[in-house]
């Protein structure tokens, strides 16, 4: 006898559908997976066998042959589970007719039959819907996280029984439904806000500045001035993220298996810090089955990089092609996978290694000599990808015992959506330019012409403050995002004077 069920595969942070045909024959009882399974799958053979017979059900009396289609394809993890077990019960049942063709399946097996959520559903779901499937049958911890894929009906399991009874028609069950847009709404939320940081009103502009464009920004001050706090808070400001964003950057922490609380959406946007011994598979992604890494998670959000020229060289360097492209390819042997990394890098360091050397009430111990050298642990091309560089100096105690109310983080966000509009008509015939940090050489000519006296201001400082050739494409840019916050008019003079001053790490010290 021979049944076909459906299930999926991930593959990166996307899926592909993937066929389970179970036949019976004669001989010993002996189950064999074939269609280059890894090792959690190969083990589902004892967990689905003990699985059946404690569920209820009769298990094959000859041998059974499962194959896991397309055969190219390497199928990782338990989430085969499930559809392979209800393939062995239906070689024994009278399941409906048409019913398996319809219907994909999805879910881990415990030895009494239990059905544990799996990783990656918000993908499979999709997959399943893309491959014309009208129902998913999931465990019940992964019922909102597949209720988030429109146009296919999802039903939720506790256990292998359940999931059969589903099948043959007998449960009588609804499919399973949430207000998405109102789920969304309400996941919308953060604990912090900017109004809680004391004082930096120039950091904060500088913070306002660089989310508006979408700038990679570095700051650089003594330890204690808040740098952390500044940086954890840049997600608040930031516009709210699409529902198309949403589902994205979900799909990415979903592959990853970092879901919480029944499989909320990540409505809010990503802050990752990564310690500075992170390893480059740790950062980039990787291993032998490839993984989501740091750069990755902090899709569509914020990667703070604290402390950064503590960070080995060889990983820093890994970066510059998720900056550069917006997605970080990684090649093995079997496969090559690409993950999206669209994300705004906010970066923090010391002016120097004892960490004093601009605090006014504290003396510095290092020479110039060794603040040469840890400056150079940051790369120039690395730099070249970083349009900010913010000094934080240490603050004293009457701004932090001040009364003052702070600007709290919605109005910044209005201010910078504001912007953020500009630029979207701006590059509405642009491909992949939303922001005026991906412009390009020949957009910054187009859309950052100044006049004779900022052309003027501009050649006088590359002169006098011997910036850097790279800086100068960077000071356009910042300046273009300068006259948008004030309306998206044309460049104006205090609006370069803005910029430059945002380019002190530029100098010959750095090159």
């Amino acid at each position: 006898m021979f049944v076909r069920l459906y299930s999926g595969a991930l593959a990166g942070v996307e899926a592909v559908e993937v066929e389970i045909e179970v036949n019976e024959g004669g001989g010993d009882p002996k189950m064999l997976i074939v269609g280059l399974p890894d090792t959690a799958v190969k083990e589902s053979r004892d967990r689905v066998w003990t699985a059946v017979g404690n569920s209820g059900f009769r298990r094959p009396k000859g041998r059974v042959t499962i194959n896991l289609a397309p055969a190219d394809i390497r199928k990782q993890g338990p989430s085969f589970d499930l559809a392979i077990a209800l393939g062995l019960v239906a070689l024994q049942e009278d399941f409906k007719c048409g019913v398996l063709e319809k219907t994909a399946v999805f879910g881990e097996l415990a030895l009494n039959g239990h059905v544990r959520e799996v990783k990656g559903m918000l993908s499979l779901a999709e997959a399943a819907r893309d491959a014309g499937r009208k129902a998913i049958i999931v465990p019940d911890g992964n019922v909102i996280e597949a209720c988030l894929i429109s146009g296919i009906h999802v039903y939720g399991v506790s256990n292998l029984r359940q999931a059969a009874e589903l099948l043959q028609g007998s449960s009588g069950r609804s499919p399973e439904r949430i207000d998405r847009k109102k789920y969304f709404r309400d996941s919308q939320s953060y604990e912090i806000d900017f109004s809680e940081v004391r004082g930096q009103a120039h950091v904060k502009r500088a913070i306002e500045v660089a989310v508006s464009g979408n700038h990679n920004m570095l700051m650089l001050g003594p330890p204690g001035t808040g740098k952390s706090m500044l940086a954890k808070r840049i997600v608040t400001i930031m516009p709210q993220m699409s529902e198309e964003e949403a589902i994205a950057t979900t799909k990415v922490h979903s592959v990853a298996g970092l879901l919480k609380n029944n499989g909320q959406i990540l409505a809010s946007r990503p802050f990752r810090s990564p310690h500075h011994t992170v390893s480059n598979a740790g950062l980039l992604g990787g291993s032998n089955h490839p993984r989501p890494g740091e750069v990755s998670l902090a899709h569509h959000g914020i990667l703070f990089l604290d402390e950064l020229p503590e960070f080995r060289r060889s990983t820093l360097e890994v970066m510059r092609q998720p900056l550069e492209d917006g997605r970080v390819t990684i090649s093995r042997a079997a496969a090559t996978t690409t993950f999206p990394a669209d994300f705004m890098l906010v970066a923090a360091m010391n002016p120097c290694p004892c960490g004093y050397l601009t605090d006014p009430k504290r003396d510095c111990r290092c020479s110039p000599n060794q603040v040469s050298n840890y400056r150079q642990r940051i790369s120039g091309p690395l730099l070249d990808r970083i349009d900010l560089h913010v000094d934080v100096p240490a603050i004293d105690f009457k701004e932090l015992s001040s009364e003052r109310t702070e600007e709290e983080s919605s109005v910044l966000r209005e201010r910078i959506e504001r912007a953020r509009q500009v630029q979207a008509s701006r590059f509405m015939h642009e491909s992949r330019i939303v922001t005026n940090a991906s412009m390009a050489s020949g957009l910054v000519r187009k859309h950052c012409r100044l006049d004779d006296e900022g052309s003027g201001l501009l050649e006088q400082a590359m002169s006098e403050l011997n910036l850097s050739a790279r800086a100068h494409g960077r000071i356009l840019k910042v300046a273009r995002t300068l006259a948008d916050l004030d309306g998206g008019g044309n460049i104006k003079t205090d609006h370069v004077l803005e910029a430059i001053q945002y380019r002190t790490l530029d100098r010959e010290v750095w090159v």
